[in-house]
């Protein structure tokens, strides 16, 4: 399957192009002298504070020990470590259910904890991210119990309604049919208030009204605030069910349609959520709070503060938060493509090719685009793409254009721990039973971080940790990887640091597509500069490919810099492009040489 070189027609011409030939790929050019943002090739860290680091034997991770730690992100390369909630909360949905916006959960630390934290990320030049979660607060946050006494200022604080009376039995039901993420009404009755909340989360976690102008105005008061201690910036969580439809003329919410994708009717899925999700005031929104980031700077100078957006929306909504023409709004809305596209079609070169032009013949002229592989809410990479392409995809996402997002343990291989009912955290799947739990849990890629393979893989001196450890992290943790001839880790931080060197990763033009049944190929290229290439096979057998089927313009040969761990190449040597073979898993980047099958 071939690419296509398209530099002068641009976007436009590529996407009827694309129409007309589904294999093709577009490809598009950079000019060496742009300056790029520290943020627009940065290199996202996620880490989750729980299992990352325990610093005081309590078997939970906190902020000194991400502190203790912050050396180790800086080795591997990272730009920017983005830290999962650190808020006062009852930790039903660990850190999503915030009862404080102005304060770290004790368990944590302290506010002077977290000063320390950014002070030493300061001095090794290390950016720190926020979790910002706009949508709801805790029920225990004191907003939420003015707004239940309808205290002046909070009565509309949340989304409240009277509810319905069924006509036949004369009971009170829930104003609509909606459904919550982790099973059941998205409604919940208060009975001091007398009135229904909305929740699209658990019980405990209430929405915000978004459309009360003081609410509005506090969450950006809660952006500055922790702008003020010296943040690089925000992910904004679950943004696009920051908004629901309005009631009609009579007061009443719409009911949601059937889906048709399951017979669940807990499930949110049984029902379409056309009325309480991706609603265009959330996309001004996102606007507004671009505005805070960019006044924020203008007035303190510094670099630049980034909005990040969480959305698993269809492009034609998510590449809204974007901006437009007259107005800036987000940096990166995240791009899950590589996550959902290969869930629902398979891992193959085919559905990469897939995932990739869904962003790219989407992505709004001068914008940035990002990868993602991996977070907390879904099964660890290594597990979902097989641990034989967990090299294959960190390569991926290093080579493609733009900035990369890493969920902590990627670099290592991490796969899934495995956790039993009776020691499930995650409300998503205690919401449920012990029957199909395993379908919603979240917590096997949240178990704790492997250091060491000593005890509790050097994550904690507690006699029990949050969540159990996976079975694996005596032959897979940091000790262990770093001290081998080779290892995932070492190969991911091989990568961090071609992609810092390379011009052509840094500002080049890309080339993708498809070469045979099953093995992706990438070219990233800028004039004066040797290409780099990767190549990866995604079938479960050995292949024989030639590259000049993906472009022509490739030299005879190219030299390898960087393999996957089971490949029997040396780095160094140099493949014939005609007949490049590849094992089953295998995974290379290569460069070419100066001179060209057409020189």
């Amino acid at each position: 399957m071939l690419g296509t070189r398209l530099d002068l027609f641009g976007l436009l011409a590529c996407g009827l192009l694309i129409l007309a030939h589904p294999s093709w790929s577009c490809e598009t050019t950079t000019s060496t002298t742009v300056t790029k943002d520290w943020w627009e090739n940065a290199q996202f860290y996620q880490i989750y504070p729980r299992s990352f680091m325990d610093s005081d034997g309590d078997g939970i991770g906190d902020l000194n020990g991400i502190t203790s730690k912050l050396e180790y992100l800086t080795d591997l390369g990272v730009t920017a470590a983005w830290l999962s909630p650190i808020f006062t909360s009852p930790m039903v949905d660990f850190g999503y259910d915030i009862s404080d916006f102005f304060d770290i959960q004790p368990e944590y630390g302290t506010l002077d904890d977290f000063r320390a934290l950014i002070k030493r990320a300061n001095e090794l030049d290390l950016k720190i991210i926020l979790d910002f979660v706009p949508n709801h607060s805790s029920d225990e946050n004191s907003w939420f119990v003015k707004s239940v006494n309808r205290e002046k200022g909070y009565e509309d604080y949340y989304v409240w309604h009277d509810g319905k009376v069924n006509s036949t039995t004369g009971d009170r039901e829930p104003p609509s049919n909606w459904l919550q993420a982790f099973r059941g009404s998205a409604w919940e009755w208060n009975e001091k208030r007398q009135q229904y909340y909305l929740h699209q989360f658990a019980v405990q976690q209430a929405d915000l009204n978004y459309r009360n102008p003081l609410v509005v105005k506090q969450m950006k008061r809660v952006l500055r605030y922790w702008l003020d201690l010296g943040v690089a910036g925000f992910r904004c969580d679950a943004v696009p069910v920051l908004f629901e439809i309005e009631p009609d003329a009579d007061g009443q919410y719409a009911d949601e349609e059937l889906s048709g994708l399951t017979d669940d009717v807990d499930d949110r899925k049984y029902l379409k959520s056309d009325l309480i999700e991706n609603r265009p005031e959330t996309i001004d929104m996102a606007y507004q709070w671009r505005v805070v980031m960019d006044d924020y700077q203008r007035i303190h100078g510094g670099d630049t503060r980034v909005l990040l957006i969480e959305t698993y929306a269809p492009p034609s909504y998510t590449m809204q938060f974007y901006g437009n023409r007259s107005t800036a709004g987000a940096h990166l809305p995240f791009n899950f493509n590589l996550i959902t596209v290969l869930a629902s079609d398979g891992v193959s070169a085919g559905s990469i090719k897939t995932a990739v032009d869904n962003w790219l013949n989407n992505l709004p002229a001068g914008r940035t685009a990002n990868w993602v592989i991996g977070n907390h809410d879904q099964r660890r990479a290594a597990s979902r793409y097989g641990t034989a392409n967990a090299d294959a995809m960190n390569m991926l996402v290093m080579v493609l254009p733009g900035a990369s997002v890493t969920y902590q343990g990627e670099e290592l291989g991490m796969t899934d721990g495995e956790i039993s009912w009776e020691d499930t955290q995650d409300p998503a799947a205690c919401n449920s039973n012990s029957d199909i739990y395993e379908q919603f849990t979240r917590d096997p890629s949240r178990t704790p971080f492997q250091w060491t393979s000593g005890t509790n893989a050097g994550f904690s001196t507690a006699s029990k940790t949050w969540l159990p450890l996976a079975a694996e992290y005596k032959t897979l943790n940091v000790e262990t990887e770093a001290a081998a001839q080779r290892s995932h880790l070492k190969i991911y931080k091989a990568l961090v640091e071609l992609r810092k060197s390379s011009l052509p990763l840094q500002n080049g033009s890309t080339k993708y597509g498809v070469v045979g049944e099953n093995v992706f190929v990438v070219k990233r290229y800028i004039s004066g500069s040797a290409s780099i290439i990767y190549v990866a096979n995604f079938a479960s057998k050995g292949v024989t490919v030639d590259l000049y089927e993906f472009d022509k313009t490739l030299p005879t040969h190219l030299t390898l810099l960087i393999r996957s761990l089971q490949s029997s190449k040396a780095e160094g040597s140099q493949f014939e492009v005609t007949g490049l073979s590849l094992a089953a898993g295998e995974a290379l980047v290569l460069n070419s040489s100066s001179s060209s099958r057409f020189d």
